[in-house]
């Protein structure tokens, strides 16, 4: 497919995406320069913190549904954040809005993300692209991860391969990625499944005991003991046992958090920050093949006590963040959006059995523009 569709220039155009993540800590927001195959060059990003009040706000509509108490509260709350920032740029073609995920059940009720792009659009004056994931899952996939789509594009632009992709967020995610396949939506090009909890239990942990937003440069977990148990038991859930692709929601292992709820602080966070590493390495086991680097995206890159535990646990493979070939490990996935949108707007999908179990490629996201209802 591709061409020009839905009012689209032909060629690259300069597309502003948006990633509101599972930490809830604010929104990420990035351009890149993409005709939605292709990478051409990287814009201007911006991060917003989300306020006390607004965080608030969002964790008390954690795991409810449309039309749930307190579910209309946060998607102002994410509307008016995304435009407070969106409005900053100059220049984009369209915006990709992922919006703030609040449940994600895709062998139940389905997934949702709170906000509605048609506000953007009408804010901003710019067509907008969301709700990338409900197609997906409606078709039988898993709705998540939607990154690898443009971790392909990254690995093309890298020319060498194949090569993971490790976002240490809320959850852990993990892609593998054949530059050499001619799409990404091509049999073997991609792989791609949450590994487990990742900095959500950690970050939640800091707050309740600390008063602070993370685990800032792991100087914590750095002075506790790991329980060494509980990470065994960590390890026979039954998630791990399943074959990817698969996904997680935010809160799927409430086990986790209370197996440490008793520890003193340090080892508390020691063990969680070990448990998202020991999850991710035991992720790469499944990769079709063995990559010569892991490329380490999100607020996990940045700790060093997680880092490390990764590298000893996998001392075959290059772990290093994404900064270490040129990106941005912070607006990563914000800039998958703006890629993303792009290829909604081409008609170009946006998941694949290799990435979310979806039976055939499947182009995600609803369009809406300014004045005129989505579509």
């Amino acid at each position: 497919m591709g061409g020009v569709r839905q009012g689209l220039a032909a060629g690259p155009v300069w597309a502003l995406g948006a990633m509101s993540g599972t930490s809830m800590d604010g929104v990420d927001a990035a351009m890149v320069l993409t005709d939605g195959e292709a990478v051409h060059a990287f814009g201007p990003s911006a991060y917003r913190p989300f306020s006390a009040a607004e965080r608030a706000c969002l964790i008390a509509a954690q795991g409810r549904w449309p039309g749930e108490p307190g579910v209309d509260a946060a998607a102002s709350v994410v509307e008016a954040a995304h435009a407070d920032l969106l409005a900053r740029f100059e220049g984009a073609a369209v915006v990709g809005f992922h919006g703030q995920t609040l449940a994600h059940d895709p062998r139940g009720r389905g997934t949702h993300q709170a906000g509605d792009g048609a506000v953007l659009a009408a804010v901003l004056g710019l067509p907008v692209v969301w709700d990338f994931r409900s197609a997906d899952v409606a078709l039988g996939g898993e709705g998540a991860p939607l990154a690898p789509f443009y971790h392909f594009a990254l690995a093309r632009r890298l020319g060498a391969g194949p090569v993971a992709f490790l976002n240490l967020g809320g959850v852990g995610n993990l892609t593998w990625a054949d530059p050499g396949a001619p799409a990404p939506e091509a049999p073997g090009a991609l792989l791609a499944f949450d590994t487990g909890p990742a900095n959500a239990p950690i970050d939640d942990l800091m707050r309740s005991r600390r008063g602070l937003p993370h685990d800032e440069g792991g100087r914590l977990a750095a002075r506790g003991r790991v329980a060494e148990a509980v990470l065994a038991d960590l390890l026979t859930h039954p998630y791990f046992a399943r074959r990817p692709p698969k996904s997680l929601d935010r809160n799927a292992f409430a086990d986790l958090v209370a197996a440490v709820a008793g520890m003193p602080d340090a080892d508390a966070a020691a063990t969680l920050t070990a448990a998202a590493a020991a999850c991710a390495a035991d992720g790469v086991a499944l990769l079709p093949t063995r990559p010569a680097r892991l490329l380490v995206t999100g607020g996990g890159r940045l700790n060093p006590v997680m880092m490390a535990t990764l590298g000893a646990l996998l001392p075959d493979i290059a772990v290093m963040p994404v900064e270490d070939v040129g990106f941005d490990g912070d607006m990563l996935e914000a800039q998958a959006f703006a890629h993303l949108a792009v290829r909604v707007l081409r008609g170009l999908p946006t998941s694949c059995p290799g990435t979310t179990g979806v039976p055939a490629a499947v182009g995600g996201g609803r369009v809406s523009r300014p004045g005129a209802a989505g579509a």
